[in-house]
């Protein structure tokens, strides 16, 4: 997206990366955008797109995810300094805010509380079936022509324990910044 986060009556162009990185390019002179702002997420980014959602007079970008989360990033300030031996106020509509929070928590919690119980009555009845939840996987497999090697992106909306990739030919296996995992190899019978 173009956008003028920054405020300075130019639009800077809003980036969201397949490697969750969020950039800010501003365009100072003719020649090449600069890089401005950076912010990494967990994951990949599908949608981007700057604006004023939350509050008057505070611009924000918004980051639709892969796993469908929304992110948001605001110019507004996020703390207050208070002098010395001062208490710091908080306005009725602040504490309206914290307290509607809060109850929504409260709320939430029992809910998972009561969902979590329901599973186990259900998992413990002779009636029950086991199955293997469906989910759908996001995965790229690119050519890097800088090293010559191929880049294997692997994104689920659940936790990733084990991947297994098997191959009739030697692989050399490289590892980068973004890597987790732990790499273990295993000779394969030819047969």
């Amino acid at each position: 997206d173009s956008f003028d986060i920054l405020g300075d009556g130019v639009k800077e162009l809003l980036v969201g990366r397949d490697d969750g990185m969020i950039e800010i390019y501003n365009f100072e002179s003719a020649d090449d955008p600069v890089l401005r702002h950076d912010y990494a997420l967990s994951e990949s980014i599908a949608s981007i797109q700057g604006g004023c959602v939350g509050k008057d007079g505070y611009d924000e970008i918004l980051a639709a995810t892969y796993s469908g989360w929304l992110t948001g990033l605001t110019t507004e300030p996020v703390h207050r300094e208070g002098g010395s031996g001062e208490e710091l106020k908080l306005s009725q509509e602040m504490q309206s805010k914290i307290s509607s929070l809060r109850n929504e928590l409260e709320q939430l919690q029992i809910k998972v509380l009561q969902e979590r119980e329901k599973y186990q009555q259900s998992s413990q009845s002779s009636t029950a079936v086991s199955s293997v939840p469906a989910f759908s996987v996001n995965d790229k497999f690119t050519l890097n022509k800088d090293d010559a090697s191929y880049s294997l992106i692997l994104e689920v909306q659940t936790a990733i324990d084990n991947v297994l990739v098997q191959s009739d030919v030697p692989l050399d296996l490289l590892d980068v910044d973004k890597n987790s995992a732990v790499v273990s190899f295993s000779s394969c019978d030819s047969e």
